[in-house]
């Protein structure tokens, strides 16, 4: 891993949004060619007729604060629903909902249930968690109230924007609109899909009234996207689960389309490419029921044309009768891998390290190395926060 490592100042790594989302720096990497532009003049870099395709998942407030009896503080940080494990339906439950999560002082929770009291928009909720069990550092909680609320009415009224660790500071008021896409609709992700922060609604209008399309899918952003990869050999790194909702709609524009795709962020990446593979499983007679783990699209057939494996999830839904894909994908992208849907792409500046900056070697190849030392020779600020970049290998 030592090759996907830079040196990244901690004075380099944007603690705070900029005042306007599109005053961001923007690095163009065009076929080779460095160069620099704000974030607002986007349009007029995007290859021509493109497809834009963005993620519209919304942050939740997943960290919840309880206080023993003893004063001690426990953080309960909400990582992905486990009963009922379907996203929306966990946020619809009324009365319980069972959670997988991180405890915060842990240790200092032996047993019992943990109570706090809630003023939601239906009125005031005890709100109560039981941990069922523990493995690692998580933990199964039953977390109950009374039936006058949904899970997420409680969430939004108890819960914390959970910021990146490494801003190493408390959310603040600030955050709770700013690290949230404008376009964001679908509650799930512990994470925001950074690389649609850059955007407000003048340039995605910009977008469109130069001819572009856009098209929005849904990847609920887990913690695990934050963690490094640390062991010697990528392949002994273990990629978490993440839920992916693509429609009919979406699955059939990307089938017919003429121009380049232009993902917006790694998550849209990750599910595009996903839906590639799902394709191509079907094609193979497999079930997808569990969706896609993380080295299978470096095992399965991989000459299959992307329209092939398009219309395969397009017969799977006509024989399911759904007009929406619900799957999840815990795809593994590093150098090596062949990109079957994707031509463009606009992402932020990663962490050393990372499984995200893992993927920008697979789609520039040793570039990065290059795009990354000019971003830091000329200001660029990093990370969740950070300016932005236009990637066309």
């Amino acid at each position: 891993m030592k090759v996907y490592d830079y040196p990244l100042p901690d004075d380099r790594i944007a603690k705070y949004p900029l005042p306007k989302r599109d005053d961001s720096k923007l690095l163009v990497y065009d076929h080779g060619k460095i160069s620099d532009a704000h974030f607002r003049d986007v349009v007029s870099f995007l290859p021509e007729g493109s497809l834009l395709v963005r993620n519209d998942t919304k942050v939740i407030r997943a960290r919840l604060r309880f206080h023993k009896a003893t004063g001690a503080a426990i953080e309960i940080f909400c990582l992905e629903p486990t009963l009922p494990a379907e996203v929306e339906q966990a946020f619809t439950a009324r009365g319980e909902s069972q959670w997988k999560c991180i405890v915060g002082n842990s240790k200092r929770w032996k047993e019992g249930a943990l109570t706090t009291e809630v003023e939601t928009s239906n009125g005031p909720v005890s709100l109560s968690a039981t941990r069922l069990s523990q493995d690692g550092n998580t933990s199964e909680i039953l977390f109950q109230w009374s039936e006058t609320a949904t899970f997420a009415e409680v969430i939004e009224a108890a819960g914390v924007m959970p910021i990146p660790p490494y801003l190493n500071r408390e959310t603040e008021p600030i955050d709770e609109t700013r690290y949230q896409t404008v376009y964001s609709e679908h509650k799930g992700s512990v994470a925001a899909p950074t690389a649609g922060l850059h955007f407000t609604p003048e340039v995605l209008a910009d977008v469109q009234s130069h001819g572009h399309d856009i098209l929005s899918l849904t990847l609920h952003v887990g913690a695990g996207t934050f963690k490094p990869v640390q062991t010697e050999e990528v392949e002994d790194h273990v990629m978490h689960t993440e839920h992916i909702v693509v429609t009919r709609h979406v699955v059939e524009r990307l089938a017919s389309k003429k121009g380049k795709t232009v993902a917006v962020g790694t998550t849209s990446v990750r599910t595009l490419e996903s839906l590639y593979w799902l394709g191509v499983k079907l094609l193979a007679g497999q079930d997808i029921t569990d969706g896609l783990g993380q080295w299978e699209a470096y095992t399965l057939p991989s000459d299959t044309p992307a329209p092939d494996a398009l219309n395969a999830i397009l017969r799977h839904l006509d024989a399911t009768q759904s007009d929406e894909l619900h799957s999840q994908t815990q795809i593994m992208i590093k150098p090596g891998y062949k990109y079957h849907m994707v031509d463009a792409l606009i992402t932020n500046f990663h962490q050393p390290h990372s499984t995200l900056l893992l993927l920008i070697g697979a789609f520039v190849g040793d570039d990065w190395q290059r795009i990354y030392a000019h971003a830091l020779a000329n200001d660029y600020r990093f990370l969740s926060y950070g300016d932005s970049s236009l990637l066309m290998p």
